[in-house]
């Protein structure tokens, strides 16, 4: 008897916690060879096939293409030949996309009230927990609540695939999905766990009575790290469930919504009814609501951090590029391939990191230290059709001008058609923002947490300036240095961009190790 293993979406690591599923490239009823890819996603920060670690037949696909997966919602599930009590998947790695499952973790939740455990036989359920984004199973469903498996019969292979019903064949309903039975149980447990008292203290405190509606341990580090209170917090899950949207709502408004103690957050409702988090979601001020997800998602996500935790200051200087600009048009005439700016000010960004090491770092919040770093790995803004996007060129400091302009070109292709992986688009210690090509001067751009600068150079023009004592026409830039004012005072930042603005007006010196 053919055994039927589930396969869900993949740790995607590098803070990544929710996928859209782009386009399915196998069927139900197809035949997969052990680390095929089986779907399409796009995540925050790139697009990716991802491989299924089994082989064996497809037996049910959860999701249609436009859904939104959290990590460890159900994807698909195989029936694979010969049954075993340890299925092994491939034990290959995808880059930043492991297909091999993490170990599982496991926590016991114990019910509000002893009268639940007599009712329910055994109170205590044990629940996997991927720990790393919302899509942790929680004791009240073992699928993720936006991807639920539904307790019903799958629809027909014909029949439209529906985030809470997975399209299936003519085979066993796999062993994750509950039965009515199983999902009836769920239900009280959760419901339970909903009326029970809130906690008392912050975050993973207790209250005497029971304990604060939250699964997912990312809400409860967000709620922290920003000093929610989740007591005072109205969950829009069911049966009151906090989640991770609910925190982010006080973050942007400013006011959690609250609700009396021993009171439900919400009215009773199933896991598939649609529930209005805030007033501002059911509003009917007109206007286009355009949901922020995906790349703008993380980009607004990144950016609002960015500015809650670090104290920034800018500063900036024109400076007469001319000579930059004639030693590059020197360099490129001289034959082979083609030196970009870019790849340029990327190497003035490295020697100025070199005199002025305070700016290659980043602030330990919780050790209270400002954290130095060896290497240069520096990101660059690139605007694409998805929305902006920050690929990192590793080991800066070690390569030459020529391998710069190779790595640039290459990461930005990568950019534009949505291939860059995760390790492509984290990791920067160090970031340089050339927004001249939108056709502006100056700018003073927000730091790509957690780094502690940003150099932003403008549009190269020409404009009246004084050289060797008379008027004349020159190519000037300007640029500017957004930096974190704990990790420096104003004399560091002032003298790393006053020796950016000396290598611009005499590059000389630098050229002679491109």
């Amino acid at each position: 008897m053919a055994q039927v293993l589930e396969f869900k979406l993949p740790d995607l690591g590098e803070g990544l916690t929710e996928a859209e599923i782009v386009r399915w490239l196998v069927q139900v009823g197809d035949v997969v060879a052990i680390d095929q890819p089986v779907v399409e996603v796009e995540t925050a920060k790139a697009m990716v096939e991802v491989p299924c670690p089994y082989g064996g037949v497809v037996t049910a696909r959860f999701g249609e293409e436009g859904t939104e997966l959290p990590v460890g919602a159900p994807l698909l599930t195989v029936a694979v030949g010969e049954p075993s009590a340890e299925p092994e998947g491939s034990g290959n790695v995808l880059v930043g996309y492991g297909t091999q499952a993490p170990a599982a973790r496991r926590r016991r939740v114990r019910a509000a009230a002893a009268g639940t455990a007599a009712h329910n036989g055994h109170a205590r359920r044990s629940a996997p927990a991927s720990g790393s984004g919302p899509g942790s199973a929680s004791a009240s469903a073992p699928a993720s609540a936006s991807a639920p498996v539904s307790a019903s019969a799958p629809v027909s292979a014909s029949a439209p695939v529906s985030a809470s019903a997975p399209v299936s064949a003519s085979v066993p309903t796999p062993a994750s999905a509950p039965t009515p039975a199983r999902a009836h149980s769920s239900a009280s447990t959760a419901s339970t766990a909903s009326t029970a008292p809130a906690r008392v203290a912050g975050a993973g405190a207790a209250y005497a009575d029971g304990p604060v509606p939250v699964i997912s341990p990312l809400v409860r580090k967000l709620a922290r790290d920003n000093g929610v209170d989740l007591r005072r917090l109205a969950g829009s899950g069911p049966d009151g469930l906090i989640l991770r949207s609910d925190v982010e709502d006080v973050l942007r408004t400013g006011a959690a919504p609250v609700h009396a103690v021993g009171e439900p957050a919400v009215p009773p409702t199933t896991a598939g009814q649609s529930l209005a988090r805030t007033p501002a979601a059911s509003s009917a001020h007109g206007g286009v609501r355009v949901p922020l997800k995906g790349v703008r998602g993380a980009v607004a996500d990144k950016l609002s951090r960015s500015r809650r935790e670090i104290p920034d200051a800018t500063c900036w200087v024109d400076a007469d590029a001319t000579e930059l600009m004639r030693a590059r048009a020197a360099m490129n005439a001289a034959g082979g391939p083609k030196i970009s700016l870019l790849a340029l000010l990327a190497r003035v960004c490295t020697a100025a990191l070199a005199r002025f090491p305070e700016l290659n770092s980043y602030v330990d919040t919780e050790a209270r230290e400002v954290v130095r770093l060896e290497h240069v790995h520096l990101g660059f803004a690139a605007q694409t059709e998805r929305g902006l996007v920050v690929p990192v060129v590793r080991d800066v400091h070690a390569r030459d001008a020529e391998g710069l302009t190779a790595e640039f070109t290459r990461l930005t292709e990568a950019a534009r058609t949505g291939t860059l992986t995760p390790g492509e688009l984290t990791g920067g210690t160090f970031t340089l923002n050339n927004y001249g090509v939108f056709g502006v001067d100056g700018s003073t751009p927000i730091i790509n947490h957690p780094e502690a600068a940003m150099l932003g150079v403008g549009r190269i023009i020409p404009k009246p300036w004084v050289h060797e004592g008379e008027l004349a026409v020159r190519q000037v830039v300007q640029l500017s240095l957004t930096f974190d004012h704990r990790v420096c005072d104003g004399g560091t930042a002032g003298g790393f961009l006053r020796y950016v603005a000396d290598c611009v007006e005499q590059p000389a010196v630098l050229l002679r190790t491109l």
